[in-house]
């Protein structure tokens, strides 16, 4: 998975559970931390979108592009700071991976995209696996009736 879809998942994930009240401190910390390295480092990029509507696929995509655009990708702490709050979310919060519609666990492979998700629930799974190559998955509507234009 390329870094900057990991940070913004990870960003997602902890908007999902993180700003709840009854979120544990592990996630609030760790969420606190990865808003904090992203405001420091990255001024003109902005979390809020996502913040405010953490399932959005074109929320989360936009904030994928201003991370690029802005270097992110490149920034280690960022990306292993990011790592920990899915860690973090992943042994206290469950549900917060199903409610941005993706779930990723032990991945290998040279590229990650995904594009399009409109879940109620989770709509992408995978665990354990290795790719040699790139993984694009795009326009998946897992749980809920297709929209129609």
């Amino acid at each position: 998975m390329d870094p900057v879809t990991v940070i913004v998942s990870a960003l997602a994930a902890g908007a999902v559970s993180g700003l709840r009240e009854s979120a544990v401190s592990a996630v609030k910390d760790t969420y606190a931390v990865l808003r904090k390295l992203i405001a420091d480092r990255y001024a003109d990029v902005d979390v809020q979108p996502v913040e405010r509507t953490p399932t959005s696929s074109a929320k989360r995509e936009s904030l994928a592009e201003d991370l690029t655009a802005a270097g992110a990708n490149g920034d280690a702490e960022l990306l292993t700071v990011a790592q920990r709050l899915i860690a973090a979310v992943r042994n206290h919060e469950p549900g917060a991976g199903e409610a941005i519609g993706v779930d990723l666990e032990r991945i290998e492979a040279a590229a990650l995209r995904i594009h399009d998700v409109q879940a109620s629930g989770t709509g992408i799974r995978v665990r354990d696996a290795q790719f040699g190559g790139d993984i694009d998955i795009s326009e998946v509507q897992a749980g809920r009736p297709p929209e129609h234009p």
